[in-house]
């Protein structure tokens, strides 16, 4: 559980996809909120957060189905303002006595849909029909319908086939809405939780800089005067995790840079440089290479190698752990998408994504404690938080890198001339890439190896060699992402030089896939 002390905006999680984007709109109007799947939410959890306000998500159940999910009683008898979103409405009208009915055609709305007030005041709406035609664009998702709106309920707005689109409860401050204001396809979303958290009376003090000087405060409350050692991956998000740890204790930390034989071209000579040089961060600069590789010789399937990968990390920061008198706490860069990715909603493995490698705690054997102090941001507020620490504008800006490497751009088995081949092609896509300007606007950008062959001309010769693919896109959080538009003369560029400077390539293909559906790594 988190010691945050700022106010809390609790999110009971119902299953829905876009249940992170929430999260972020709170965070970016400086609102602390947490994410709970409804079943963690008891009585004892709500009395140890306390929360100013809560929101219910969305989901994919019907409210109409005996055992469908709902928020313990308690959540509606704290007092607090509460907002019901899509399925979030459903159950609220369900518990309160209004009635849901299973979708018919008629009533269901998928995709784009227009919100009209109905004339009633409230403070959840202020400012939000500004549409010339005195209404507001939504996004609706939704199959099952309200039919009749729970006592106590008044309708703020209606869309075609929401009669109940926007409802409140304006004396109890419940509110409730079919549609997703957190999705950009509701483009006044923001609106809507601008006035939903200025009604809670949150003052938006969940700053970098409120939240460097709590996490310093937080750092030596925890680790006192023990030794620390840091997993530096030479990412954003451990470089930041290393630096904000030093300010706090100094030389008592050491971080251990494992070298796994799954980087990209030169970075473990820049990684190591900077934090020696730059920063005169005490480092131990571990060359695993033939340990990951020769673990992962034969490997194919993208869940085991991120396992293998995990399990060698904690192997490897136990023996430096070992050579560290007093050593007690290991550190990492654990971001709250790492957690909420990792975390099963349902409690099992069917809706789990993808597992991290750095999340879930550590094993008993190892002896360490654990140091997250990343593990509540998102990763926009930690280059925020790097740009508070001081760090370079270019390398804050730098885009993510997995924890597992290139392992999880080479689908399929992973060998010593795949990953050679792999990461030429890459330098060679990225060099294009900042020549034309364009590193920047991209979130993240690489290329992926594919498990094929394909036949090729080159010359007067016949080649078979690897095909490639090329990834590019752009995001706020990495929790969805779009890809990047780039233009054909660039693609076609990239693809000749790639084809002409990297021996084993003849085939560049791009990856024009979202997230959703897609995640942003191939693996």
């Amino acid at each position: 559980m988190s010691q945050i002390s700022h106010d809390r905006l609790l999110i009971i999680d119902f299953g829905s996809q876009v249940t992170q984007l929430i999260a972020r709109r709170l965070r970016e109007l400086n609102v602390y909120c947490e994410i709970h799947p409804y079943q963690n939410v008891t009585d004892a959890l709500l009395k140890e957060i306390a929360p100013r306000a809560i929101i219910f998500s969305g989901g994919p159940d019907s409210v109409t189905r005996d055992g469908s999910p709902r928020p313990p009683q308690a959540a509606y008898d704290l007092g607090v303002p509460i907002l019901g979103i899509c399925y979030g409405q459903q159950v609220m009208m369900q518990d309160l006595g209004g009635k849901v009915e299973a979708g018919e055609h008629a009533t269901a709305e998928f995709g784009r849909a227009y919100v009209t007030p109905s004339g009633l005041q409230s403070e959840l709406i202020e400012g939000w029909f500004a549409d010339d035609a005195g209404r507001a664009q939504v996004w609706m998702s939704h199959g099952d319908h309200v039919s009749e709106i729970a006592p106590g309920f008044e309708v703020l707005g209606t869309s075609p086939g929401a009669p109940f689109a926007m409802t409140a409860d304006r004396a109890r401050r419940f509110y409730a809405v079919q549609f997703h204001p957190e999705v950009h396809h509701t483009p006044d979303g923001k609106r809507l939780y601008e006035n939903f958290v200025k009604l809670a009376g949150f003052k938006g003090d969940w700053t970098m800089g409120a939240y460097r000087e709590e996490a310093i405060a937080k750092i030596r409350a925890q680790v006192g005067d023990s030794p620390v050692i840091c997993g530096l991956s030479g990412g954003v998000d451990s470089s930041v995790a290393a630096v904000l740890l030093h300010e706090a204790i100094g030389d008592q930390l050491t971080c251990v840079f494992v070298d796994h034989g799954l980087l990209r071209q030169n970075e473990a000579v820049e990684v190591v440089s900077m934090f020696r040089d730059h920063y005169n961060i005490p480092l131990i600069h571990a060359d695993e290479s033939e340990l990951f590789l020769g673990e992962l010789d034969g490997v194919s399937d993208p869940e085991t190698k991120r396992k293998i990968i995990g399990r060698l990390f904690i192997d490897v920061f136990q023996k430096h752990a070992n050579e560290i008198e007093g050593a007690e706490f290991l550190a990492q860069g654990t971001l709250y998408p790492d957690v909420i990715e990792s975390v099963s909603f349902s409690g099992g493995p069917s809706v789990t994504i993808k597992s991290h490698h750095n999340v879930g705690g550590l094993p008993e054997k190892m002896g360490l404690k654990l140091v997250e102090p990343l593990r509540e941001l998102f990763k926009d507020e930690v280059r925020a938080l790097g740009r508070e620490l001081g760090l370079p504008t270019s390398f804050i800006g730098r885009h993510p890198f997995p924890g597992p490497g290139l392992a999880i751009r080479c689908p399929g088995e992973i060998t010593r001339e795949k990953l050679e081949i792999l990461r030429k092609a890459d330098a060679v896509y990225i060099d294009q890439i900042r020549k034309h300007g364009l590193y920047d606007e991209i979130w993240q950008a690489f290329v992926a190896i594919l498990p094929v062959r394909t036949v090729g001309v080159m010359g007067d010769g016949r080649t078979y060699d690897f095909a490639c693919a090329l990834r590019a896109v752009t995001s706020v959080d990495g929790m969805t992402a779009d890809y990047y538009p780039f233009n054909h003369d660039f693609l076609g560029e990239t693809a000749t030089r790639i084809i002409n400077e990297v021996k084993g390539i003849n085939r560049v293909t791009y990856d024009i896939t979202s997230k959703p559906p897609g995640t942003i790594e191939w693996e």
